[in-house]
């Protein structure tokens, strides 16, 4: 019960219930009935009237009827009806006792007399009261405000959830690039701002991205025009020649690199089914090619949805990455609970714990010093973690017990 609508359904339909059921027992309370005084009053002026024309009284046709017994009515004596009906006849000054009792099996209650004689003559006292099955109907009363108030109290909680929702379906269609879908901004008052901050935030945004990307773009690009001039200076130096080029060359690719990943938050390739497996293997021999220590341990056939140059480029950026610092890695992949899951291990220095979660930071370098023996801009895990997200995927770095650092990506199979 973690959905917003439906506490909202239940708050307002307990609320609806809970007032008009609290209503509902007042009134009946209120209006259950005269009191005992009201109802033995009359009647024992009637068993007065009655009581005087016994003795002398002789009967006709027109007479209305009146029972006379040896004993009293039986049932279930009312101590609180008795009591009241004797009091009224004493005040009224008729020395009798009464003894009222409420009829077994059926509603109404009876008095019963006792006359001179010995005998008891039976009246029947008149019900004021609610009907016995008063609860039955109260009962069906709040059924029936259950049934009338539920769809009311859904359609008004989807009223007031709507921009809730519309803020939900937003944010999920999110893209890679930070930007917010455009949202109608149409129904009521409230849906329609919700839906103009929205648009908003949305063009705040994607001025920013395209601000950041510009800058970064431009800085790649205008870092080649200087280290053009200064590479064609080193030409003509002779002391540290071969330092001043390596720079340039570090430098050269930082440039590249940076331009690469605007480019991939750009140029998005369509996403599609692709064997994992295969895509794997050719990376593989292509890694050999060139000259990389690559080996395969088993590959499962497995297929997952992304880009398929988005997913070649991350991929290539891990293996190359465990590969040149690693010296060597194993590339394995296996089928594992609609997950197919990449294993990348390697038998390097790995990576010191405090710094595991800092590995995908653009630039990082575990050890600054080793930069001018291994090339790189310390670029390929950012890209290829910004690939591999995209896609719904994940990636995992962990330090193996044996030595080396493994990195795990795992995506859903298709």
């Amino acid at each position: 019960m973690t959905s917003l609508r439906r506490r909202l359904i239940i708050l307002l339909v307990v609320s609806i219930l809970g007032v008009v059921g609290l209503a509902t027992f007042v009134a009946v309370k209120v209006l259950g009935g005269p009191s005992p005084e009201l109802v033995m009053g009359p009647l024992a002026h009637q068993i007065q009237y009655m009581v005087q024309l016994v003795p002398g009284h002789a009967q006709s046709a027109g007479d209305a009827p009146v029972t006379v017994s040896d004993r009293p009515a039986a049932g279930i004596a009312d101590r609180k009806h008795t009591r009241v009906l004797n009091e009224i006849l004493r005040h009224d000054g008729l020395d009798v006792s009464a003894v009222v009792t409420r009829n077994e099996g059926r509603p109404g209650m009876v008095a019963s007399v006792a006359l001179p004689d010995n005998r008891w003559m039976i009246v029947d006292v008149p019900d004021f009261g609610p009907p016995r099955d008063v609860w039955y109907g109260l009962a069906g009363w709040m059924a029936l405000i259950v049934l009338g108030a539920t769809p009311v109290s859904i359609y008004f909680t989807g009223v007031l959830v709507r921009p809730l929702e519309m803020l939900e379906a937003t944010v999920s269609k999110i893209g890679s690039d930070g930007v917010l879908a455009a949202v109608p901004e149409k129904g009521p008052a409230e849906v329609r701002a919700t839906a103009r901050a929205l648009n908003e935030l949305s063009e705040r945004l994607k001025t920013a991205m395209e601000s950041r990307m510009r800058l970064v773009a431009a800085a790649g690009h205008d870092l080649r025009t200087p280290m053009t001039r200064m590479r064609l200076r080193a030409e003509f130096l002779d002391e540290d020649r071969e330092k001043w080029l390596s720079d340039l060359d570090e430098l050269d690719r930082i440039a590249d690199s940076a331009i690469r990943l605007v480019r991939e938050e750009v140029n998005q390739d369509a996403v599609e089914p692709l064997e994992l497996d295969r895509l794997v293997r050719d990376i593989e021999a292509e890694m050999v090619t060139l000259g990389h220590a690559v080996s395969v341990d088993h590959l499962d056939k497995v297929s997952v949805k992304a880009g398929a140059l988005g997913l070649r480029r991350a991929l290539r950026n891990l293996i190359v990455n465990a590969a040149t610092h690693g010296k060597n890695c194993t590339v394995s992949l296996s089928a594992q609970r609609g997950q197919a899951v990449l294993a990348i291990a390697d038998r390097g220095p790995g990576i010191p714990p405090d710094l595991l979660n800092k590995a995908f930071e653009p630039f990082f370098r575990v050890d600054p010093a080793r930069t001018q023996f291994i090339p790189g801009a310390g670029l390929g895990l950012a890209i290829a973690k910004e690939i591999i997200e995209r896609y719904g995927g994940t990636i995992r770095l962990e330090n193996r017990p044996s030595g080396g650092l493994l990195q795990t990506v795992v995506f859903a199979t298709v």
